[in-house]
């Protein structure tokens, strides 16, 4: 009712002023015939005069009107007063309302794919026809694409992997896929959602380093496994033999030699996977506990000697006037696992050095340099994973468990520092143990007597 009565408020003017333009048309046309006898197709005429001229004023109005219309709309409307005015003052209202709410979706929606350019998962946006719309920075690095270059491309023109076709083909969504794409052919995991009328949502994510943690902790499962099983074993066979078979005192000290002697190989194995534990596990050495660098030379030369027993020259070179910030257990764990290594691994008569020296940066070096076999330079680069040996026969012979290099590189990567290999078959090997300025500093010695050489001379 109200909207009813407001029309008629809004539209009674304008009538008002067609009926006044006939009248006074049809006015003025009497007037003018006065003097003659009146006819009132003359007068008629005046009427339609007088609306004539009404019409063509207010056409005139909605012309100017149609004209902003036509144009750029971010201008004003025509100011007229009346119903034409009325109307292009609404317009041009609702046309800034539009405007305001299209900006303000606007921020929304750019707000919304900021935040999902933040994500560290990948995302894809394809339309019904399996053309990109928009992805992310991490799903372009993922699937090695550019986010401008390739919009509205196919996605299956641009990422070929065969499981990936196929898993977008297929329609079932249920499981992710794994693909190996992009730079480097990383290992990543792509999850569809369709949406709306045939649009579908692709999230990736970059499982590489999981996929290898995952592979390492196969490979360890499966080398402790075999590392224990083969000590066992043979302890299963003495044991048996012991209790089925008359031995004499000879065959039975032999025997209990030889279960000794695989008895101290699984200690020594639970006791590195202990050690690794531990490093993996606990937080990094506190950098204000200071351990001197000439006594962790001379307990790890004793302990050095002998385990040599005599068959070496084992030789320490500076080191007096350093300390090193951290562990001093952890440090003798690294610095003894590389010493024994060089003692197992180095021929009678052959000579072992144990060197300390600063770099001009403040940085402080342990190097410990051995004459013995080498290794062969393809073995470089894996000498610190565990369990992994360059000559595996001999490295059983010696009793090693496959285990110390990797605990080494894990103190010294606590401690800040970094493990570096220089070896060649038939000349010796060269392990070098690189500790930042952070952690190392000069010490005044003054008046105190500097570390001696110890030496183990072969009688």
């Amino acid at each position: 009712m109200l909207r009813r009565l407001r029309s008629v408020v809004e539209w009674a003017p304008r009538a008002l002023l067609a009926v006044g333009a006939m009248l006074l048309g049809g006015f003025i046309t009497a007037i003018i015939v006065s003097g003659q006898e009146r006819r009132w197709l003359e007068v008629l005429g005046g009427a339609a005069a007088g609306l004539l001229a009404v019409t063509i004023y207010e056409t005139r109005r909605a012309y100017k009107l149609m004209a902003w219309l036509r144009g750029p709309l971010d201008r004003d409307a025509p100011r007229d007063a009346g119903f034409w005015g009325e109307l292009g003052y609404r317009i041009e209202r609702a046309l800034r309302e539009k405007d305001r709410a299209t900006l303000l979706e606007r921020g929304r929606v750019a707000q919304f794919l900021t935040a999902i350019e933040a994500s560290p998962n990948g995302v894809l946006l394809l339309d019904a026809h399996e053309q990109i719309e928009w992805c992310n920075s991490v799903a372009a690095d993922h699937f090695g694409l550019d986010p401008q270059r390739d919009r509205q491309q196919r996605i299956t023109n641009l990422v070929r992997a065969p499981a990936f076709v196929a898993y977008l083909q297929s329609g079932d969504y249920r499981e992710a896929v794994h693909i190996n794409s992009g730079p480097g052919r990383r290992t990543v995991t792509v999850l569809v959602r369709p949406y709306g009328d045939g649009q579908k949502l692709l999230l990736s994510q970059d499982v590489t380093e999981r996929e290898r943690a995952e592979g390492m902790r196969r490979d360890f499962v499966a080398n402790v496994s075999h590392e224990i099983r083969t000590p066992l074993t043979v302890l299963a066979g003495f044991v048996e033999t012991m209790a089925s078979l008359p031995l004499t005192e000879a065959e039975r000290e032999r025997v209990l030699a030889l279960m000794s002697q695989q008895t101290d190989r699984m200690q020594a194995l639970v006791s590195d996977l202990l050690t690794l534990a531990q490093l993996e596990g606990s937080p990094r050495p506190a950098p204000d506990r200071w351990v001197s660098l000439s006594s962790l030379f001379q307990r790890v030369s004793v302990d050095a000697i002998a385990l040599s027993g005599g068959r070496h020259r084992i030789t320490t070179t500076g080191g007096d006037d350093a300390e090193i910030a951290g562990s001093d257990a952890e440090l003798q764990s690294a610095l003894g696992n590389l010493v024994t290594n060089a003692v197992r691994y180095t021929p009678d008569k052959g000579r072992i050095e144990v060197l300390w020296h600063w770099r001009e940066d403040g940085a402080g070096v342990i190097d410990v340099v051995d004459n013995g076999s080498g290794i062969a330079r393809e073995h470089l680069p894996r000498l610190t994973e565990r369990f992994y040996r360059a000559d595996s026969s001999r490295s059983r012979e010696t009793g090693g468990t496959g285990l110390g290099l990797s605990i080494v590189k894990h103190v010294i990567q606590r401690h800040g520092g970094e493990i570096e290999v220089e070896s060649e078959l038939g000349k010796g090997s060269r392990f070098r143990l690189v500790l930042p300025s952070a952690r190392v500093r000069r010490v005044d010695r003054a008046g105190s007597a500097s570390l001696q050489d110890v030496d183990s001379q072969v009688s």
